[in-house]
């Protein structure tokens, strides 16, 4: 007999708890994915893991500030910011097989890449490249290298090159301010950079801007006194002027009597800002304002000032200088040939030292150094520029004779060019004192009377005496103006103490028109070695020349008849493109 078969039979509620666990699980796995994505303030939840996913991809990044224009008075360019861009990586993501393509787009070897990332192994941020030019820097940014990505900067370029050098000055690689008005205004010029957020995939490139947190903001721009086409005119002077003469060196500074601002200073040696790889130090100071010297000679018009404030000589006045020399105490001052009797006047158009002499020892000496000190020497300009002189005008308790006469002839004290400019400023304004400017005004300067204006016309027309065709600065004379100024050829000191008779400095500082002058003008002419050394055949050419030009550049009338009417004037064109 046959056995039946027996099937299990699998209970109701068996079945049903199976297929809800199935059913539940879909439900289970949305909810987990809500609580990750959507539902807020979960535990390891949608915030942790949206912040987990901003710190990979969204970066806060630096937008840098445009740094101020520096401009010459009538809007020049002589400073300017270009973009430029920095090539910036993490050693940490730079493979191995990548670094030859990248040494190759940066034109370095692979061996020498390889140290520079082997040194920052432990870093995450290092400069591979600074201020490349964007079509540079997209060469490499386009092989998409991870761990290589491009930063924007800034880079200063100096239309005017070497001519504005040392008075402009120039800024570091981070653009801030290292010599000159760069330094000087650095604050002004300086912007305030910005922030805003991106998106930076694995290879740390931008691909989105999410939003801008803190907008930059540009520096402030300057505007300068000089004026470059009178600034070039100088230039291009004292260039031809150093090299004639094989001189070590040389300054022109060129002043607007009115305003007392600055026209033109410009030194030599010289150097190009925008090429800095030969930089010599000694090139970057301006010289017209760091840079000391014994005027010498130049300073003898405000002795004679000195004599007739003190009411004890007049423009007649008659002095003896026979037989062409003076003893005093230990020292013999000695002309170049017997003269006999000059007149004040003639006195400082022959630069007679026996005449200075026996006028400033008739006169007090604390009166002639106060009267010094009221012109300007021994106080700085005040410009705020870099390295400024004051100078030095020295207080004695007693004088004895012979530092008497050399003080008044310009031993024993030290000034700048400028601070030179300065003084014979005074006269040509007939005894009123401006201070100097180095940035265009946009208002009428301050002023103080210093000197009577009837003695300071007497002395502005004595020095056109001392620059005509029986002075000492005959080679002065500008075709179509009148001039008045007075050399000086001075020894330099030696460094051990006393003065070397081998070593001059030549200087000439003058004024143009004499009436109503316009221009005040000091060139100074360090070490020529080529023979001639005198302030007459070395540096009063340049003055010159630079006065001239400058006349004419600012259409200032002419006050006398001109001699040669084909006289060339610097075209504004050649300023622009920057020539030296």
């Amino acid at each position: 007999m046959a056995k039946k078969s027996v099937h299990a039979v699998i209970p109701r509620w068996r079945y049903y708890l199976v297929m809800l666990s199935l059913v539940s699980l879909p439900l289970v796995l949305l909810t987990k994915v809500a609580q990750l994505q959507i539902i807020p303030n979960e535990e390891r939840g949608v915030d942790f893991l949206q912040a987990q996913g901003d710190n990979r991809s969204i970066r806060q990044v630096v937008v840098p500030a445009y740094r101020g224009l520096i401009t010459d008075r009538n809007g020049e360019p002589l400073a300017i910011s270009t973009p430029v861009t920095a090539i910036i990586a993490n050693p940490q993501q730079i493979r191995d097989h990548d670094l030859d393509r990248l040494s190759k787009a940066m034109n370095t070897s692979s061996v020498q890449l390889r140290a520079r990332l082997k040194r920052y192994r432990n870093k995450s941020f290092m400069y591979l490249a600074r201020q490349l030019p964007t079509e540079q820097a997209a060469t490499i940014l386009d092989l998409g290298i991870p761990g290589v990505s491009g930063r924007r900067e800034y880079k200063r370029f100096y239309p005017a090159g070497e001519v504005t050098a040392q008075l402009v000055g120039f800024t570091d690689i981070n653009d801030s301010g290292q010599e000159g008005m760069e330094l000087a205004y650095d604050t002004w010029l300086t912007g305030e950079s910005g922030s805003k957020k991106v998106v930076k995939d694995r290879a740390g490139r931008v691909i989105n801007d999410i939003s801008l947190i803190k907008p930059a903001r540009s520096g402030e721009n300057l505007r300068l006194s000089i004026d470059l086409r009178v600034q070039y005119a100088a230039y291009r002077a004292l260039k031809a002027a150093v090299q004639k003469h094989h001189a070590k060196s040389g300054s022109v500074v060129v002043l607007d009597v009115i305003t007392g601002e600055v026209l033109a200073m410009v030194n030599q040696p010289s150097f190009n800002p925008n090429d800095r790889s030969h930089l010599k130090s000694d090139s970057t100071r301006n010289r017209a304002m760091t840079d000391i010297m014994e005027p010498g000679s130049t300073v003898k018009p405000f002795t004679i000032l000195a004599a007739l404030e003190s009411g004890k000589f007049s423009a007649d006045s008659v002095i003896s200088t026979s037989p062409g020399y003076l003893k005093v105490d230990y020292k013999t001052f000695v002309d170049p040939s017997n003269y006999g009797d000059l007149k004040l006047a003639d006195v400082l158009s022959r630069s007679s030292q026996v005449g200075t002499t026996k006028v400033a020892l008739a006169l007090d000496p604390d009166s002639t150094r106060e009267l010094f000190q009221r012109v300007g020497f021994g106080e700085a300009v005040g410009s705020g520029f870099p390295g400024e002189t004051t100078g030095r005008l020295p207080a004695y308790r007693k004088w004895d004779p012979v530092t008497q006469a050399t003080f008044a002839f310009g031993y024993g004290l030290s000034v700048s060019s400028l601070q030179l400019a300065r003084a014979y400023a005074v006269l040509a304004n007939d005894g009123v004192r401006r201070e100097v400017s180095l940035v265009a005004l946009e208002s009428e300067p301050e002023s103080v009377r210093v000197i009577d204006s009837e003695i300071s016309q007497q002395v502005r027309h004595m020095l056109r005496a001392a620059s005509g065709l029986k002075g000492t600065g005959k080679r002065a004379m500008i075709d179509g103006y009148s001039v008045g100024g007075k050399t000086g050829t001075l020894h330099k000191v030696k460094p051990g103490g006393g003065y070397d008779q081998s070593r001059y400095m030549s200087a000439f500082a003058g004024l143009s028109p004499i009436e109503n002058p316009r221009l005040v003008t000091v060139v100074v002419i360090d070490e020529p070695r080529d023979g001639d050394y005198f302030g007459g055949l070395v540096a009063a050419p340049v003055f010159s020349d630079v006065t001239g030009n400058a006349l004419r550049l600012l259409q200032v009338t002419p006050d006398q008849m001109p001699t040669n009417r084909s006289v060339a004037v610097i075209p504004a064109t050649r300023v622009k493109r920057g020539d030296s």
